[in-house]
């Protein structure tokens, strides 16, 4: 197969970690006889920089005419301490996700063996946890009107949602737990937000084209108590923006470090790829930073493409390199530290 990949490296850690996912992919490509041709372009604050636009029209086009983006992080401390900048690199983030219909993130929360131990949670609530969070991307409070009033004292910002939507977003939730245990859990605020109620009363109209599967509906402050008490109670949820973007980030710690899990926003036509960890400006440059959520978002896309013997020996590898301690600092706990660049050179080699 031959893949065209745009390659957005981003701030911080971002080019450090795509350095790696890029060295395993070439390597997969290599082994299973593929060709990929790579085209890097500039976002986030690395694009404010060169052209004072987080998401130039050139990025656009590079990853419209892609089959898929593989994607860093954005974010740089100079924007995050100045509240009164006019460009920031979160916009291009939320440009890139609407221009290019990325409706539904894609965040599994799993466990590897070697590392169950270094969770925070304990042993016995957190193994076999295997869930899946699908959170919609490009609708609700991010998207809505906001502003000032009463000069500046009053600030607003307004979640507004439309049934199809809900719908759509739902339609893959359905899907996903169709090839899964069906099982399925609507995440909303129904008994406070009217735009909760909408979300509750869209997926139970849609329970009955998916008869085989188990639905429930709760309270996000609820699933936020019970991912750290019964993750593993879980399969397949789905939620709106603002609860997803904190949903998913509580649940990333369960594996025990948020350089450990991948993701995948997808559209109708469109697919990005990218860790759930942000820039981390404090490691950019040090070559000290877990590469695998990147490597393992990587197999995401090879999997999404029905390259089903790739992505596995991606993961594969990445459970070797656990077992055996070739890790970065975050995971070493006294034990070797292996730099950045390392854990990748032994992922491409080991493939």
């Amino acid at each position: 197969m031959k893949l065209n990949i745009a390659l957005l490296a981003g701030d911080g850690i971002g080019p450090e970690v795509i350095d790696q996912a890029v060295k395993v992919s070439n390597a997969i490509a290599k082994k299973f006889n593929h060709e990929i041709n790579w085209t890097p372009a500039l976002t986030g604050a690395a694009a404010i920089d060169a052209v004072g636009e987080p998401y130039p029209d050139e990025t656009h086009a590079i990853c419209e005419a892609a089959d898929a983006v593989l994607f860093g992080a954005i974010g740089h401390p100079r924007f995050d301490n100045d509240p009164s900048a006019k460009v920031r690199p979160e916009q291009g983030l939320l440009k890139m996700r609407q221009k290019l219909g990325l409706f539904a993130n894609v965040r599994p929360t799993f466990t590897f063996p070697s590392l169950i131990d270094k969770s925070p949670l304990k042993r016995e609530r957190i193994e076999g946890t295997d869930l899946i969070i699908l959170r919609e991307l490009t609708g609700g409070i991010y998207f809505g009107e906001r502003g000032r009033k009463d000069n500046g004292d009053t600030a607003f910002d307004t979640c507004t949602y439309t049934r199809a939507e809900v719908q759509r977003l739902a339609k893959k939730g359905f899907e996903l737990a169709m090839t899964r245990s069906k099982k399925l859990c609507c995440v909303d605020k129904a008994n406070v937000l009217e735009s909760s109620r909408l979300w509750r009363e869209t997926v139970q109209a849609m329970e009955k084209e998916y008869p085989e599967v188990e639905v429930s509906y709760e309270f996000v402050d609820a699933v936020a108590m019970r991912l750290v008490q019964w993750p593993n109670s879980y399969d397949v949820m789905i939620t709106e923006n603002l609860f997803g973007d904190i949903l998913t980030d509580e649940a990333s710690v369960i594996s025990g470090s948020m350089g450990l899990m991948p993701s995948a926003s997808v559209g109708e036509k469109a697919k990005l790829y990218e860790p759930i960890h942000g820039s981390y400006p404090q490691a950019a440059g040090k070559d000290i930073a877990n590469p695998l959520a990147t490597v393992l978002s990587a197999a995401m896309l090879f999997e999404d493409f029905k390259l089903v013997d790739e992505a596995q020996a991606i993961r594969d590898v990445v459970n070797k390199s656990l077992a055996e301690g070739i890790v970065t600092e975050d995971l070493s706990e006294g034990g070797k530290a292996y730099k950045t660049s390392e854990v990748g050179d032994w992922l491409a080699e080991n493939i």
